[in-house]
């Protein structure tokens, strides 16, 4: 079998296809979107993929793949799971015919994220299996061992990944598929109809089973103990911080490396644990290991100096363990500069809070999970607050209620992207319009899920196997709603007097008033060819030095010497967003 370089996402994918997965679905969310990306591109000949409209959708299309008998596996970030664990939760009573795993990629550090929440402890709220790898081999064996466990012992499995683990390459070994048939679908009222009286008998069962596992878990492979002779020292970890360990302890110290997490191998902890002086427990985040380990009467040495916020590194655990404050192994001198994310050059979000920003005396702004979180750096300044994918519509029908009642004359106006509104948005402007809220719910459109990548969404016309796929046209949703004609505004984000307009009639009327900004990502390869040879020059001569096109935060604008100028032309497309900012005729598109 041949060895290849793979990072934990592309691992995972291999794994799912060697175990002889059939069905997988996603909704795309950094660190966890490569998974179902490289399913789609390199194993459709074998698995049915697609990306889901949200993460509870994308659950349940595995659950039923599931209960129809077939391998399925689903993929999330962390965030993602807080959305999917309504049927989690009854699919881990329930059981399962097929394997069925469900992946949570975890953010320590909230690097991509809106938080840094720990999922390990979704497992035993749950009552789910929970394995979790250290390297891309472990990835793809895992996965394939998840498979396994949630047939034997009929449960699903969560794969708890981090970002670490996720994007970091290691070696692979590739081996064939194995050939699992589709298990025969048989009619289980007693099993799958989770209704009260069957969710009783279920959890029963569910609580002897996880007995059971732990009985397993404590000889299992997936948890070892690594011995150093005459050693008193002892660490306990698991996931990405064993790598830590390793790094800085060596072979200087025993090690308990955990791979099944849950439920844990309490017996193999306690004969581990009885034989050392010193206790170490390594681990991101919550104190979950340590926890186990203080609640079975050991004493340890974890949260008291191991942070929980943030990642983890070999530094850190070294100074916080040891004292040693040397430093990295490796450090420069130079320093990069601060260079905070902005919106491509190009963008169209940039054009909508543009002009947003201008109507800050008339509206309070809330933002939502996207690129176009930008929007809130200066000098867009383009709303307030952002909560969770969704709530730019669902928070702003309450954000106008408290304005109302404090005598607060401005109106609450919300945001989404195309691929949040499939997501989760729908729902928030149904009782947006259902409560007839006096708002202005906005639904940016730039025909992609650009902030993960450009995952293909119900709006486009290509699903992720790239076969051709039903559109799903927006705008006929939001019609749907009941919500009549004059109040919806369908407008070009680069049309700053449209799009004014649109604004200004919305301000017009009380109760709820839609606008949809239609235009595609600059960075899709169709509008990269459409915009070849376009851009923007400034005529310096007639530049008067009065920085307004820079209030649009162009990264492709610079001002050098008092003037305004194109500093960077290979990413200036041409859009006209500073043309139209400009009074003195100084900028002109070349190529239109």
């Amino acid at each position: 079998m041949s060895k290849v370089i793979m990072t934990g996402n592309e691992a995972v994918a291999r794994g799912a296809y060697e175990a002889g997965c059939y069905v997988a679905a996603a909704y795309p969310g950094t660190p966890s979107t490569e998974i179902l990306e490289n399913v789609g591109e390199h194993y459709s000949a074998d698995i049915y993929s697609q990306w889901a409209c949200n993460e509870k959708v994308a659950a349940e299309i595995v659950s039923g793949a599931s209960i129809g008998g077939a391998r399925a596996l689903c993929a999330m970030k962390h965030v993602g799971m807080n959305v999917a664990m309504d049927p989690i939760f009854t699919m881990a009573y329930a059981g399962v015919n097929g394997g069925l795993v469900i992946v949570t990629a975890d953010d320590p550090g909230c690097h991509s994220s809106q938080n840094e929440q720990d999922n390990r402890l979704y497992a035993p709220h749950a009552k789910l299996a929970m394995l979790e790898p250290s390297d891309s081999e472990e990835c793809k064996e895992f996965t394939k061992a998840a498979f396994a466990l949630s047939e034997r012992f009929d449960i699903p499995v969560l794969l708890r990944m981090t970002t670490r683990v996720c994007h970091s390459k290691g070696l692979v070994e590739l081996e064939e598929r194995e050939n699992v048939p589709v298990r025969k679908y048989e009619r289980r009222a007693d099993k799958f109809a989770m209704l009260p009286a069957v969710a009783r008998v279920r959890h029963m069962i569910r609580e002897e089973s996880l007995a059971d596992m732990e009985n397993y878990s404590n000889a299992c492979s997936y948890n070892r103990v690594e011995n150093t002779g005459g050693s008193k020292v002892g660490v306990i970890t698991s996931g990405i911080s064993y790598q830590y360990a390793k790094e800085v302890f060596g072979d200087t110290v025993n090690y308990l490396k955990l791979g099944l997490t849950f439920p844990l191998p309490r017996n193999l902890i306690r004969e581990f644990a009885a034989r050392m002086d010193t206790l170490y427990i390594i681990e991101e985040n919550e104190p979950y290991l340590e926890n186990a380990v203080r609640a079975m009467g050991f004493a340890c040495i974890g949260k008291d100096k191991i942070p929980v916020c943030g990642e983890l590194n070999t530094e850190i655990v070294r100074r916080c363990l040891l004292g040693d404050s040397s430093g990295a192994g490796y450090e420069v001198s130079a320093q990069a500069p601060a260079r905070p994310p902005v919106m491509c050059a190009g963008c169209p979000h940039r054009g909508f809070f543009y002009t947003v920003s201008k109507n800050l005396k008339k509206v309070v702004s809330a933002g939502d999970i996207g690129c176009y979180a930008l929007g809130i750096n200066e000098p867009l300044n383009g709303f307030d607050y952002s909560i969770c994918m969704g709530a730019g519509l669902s928070s702003i029908i309450g954000l106008a209620k408290a304005l109302e009642l404090q005598g607060d004359s401005r109106k609450a106006l919300g945001m989404v992207g195309d691929s949040t509104f499939f997501h989760s948005g729908m729902n928030s402007l149904v009782d947006v319009v259902s409560a007839d809220a006096n708002v202005i719910a906005c639904v940016l459109d730039n025909s992609i899920t650009a902030m993960t990548g450009h995952q293909q969404n119900p709006g486009t016309a290509r699903n992720l196997m790239g076969l051709p796929s039903p559109q799903v046209d927006l705008v006929t949703l939001i019609r749907a709603t009941g919500i009549g004609e004059d109040r919806i505004r369908v407008v070009d984000p680069m049309d700053l007097e449209a799009l004014q307009a649109a604004i200004d009639a919305g301000l017009a009327v009380t109760g709820p008033f839609v606008i949809v900004t239609k235009s595609p990502c600059a960075l899709l390869k169709e509008v990269i060819k459409a915009n070849a040879g376009k851009h923007c020059v400034i005529h310096s001569d007639r530049c008067k030095g009065c920085k307004m096109c820079m209030k649009v935060a162009c990264p492709a604008i610079a001002f050098e010497n008092g003037k305004a100028v194109i500093a960077d032309v290979a990413s200036c497309n041409g859009c006209g967003l500073c043309k139209q900012m400009c009074k003195f005729d100084a900028i002109e598109r070349i190529g239109e």
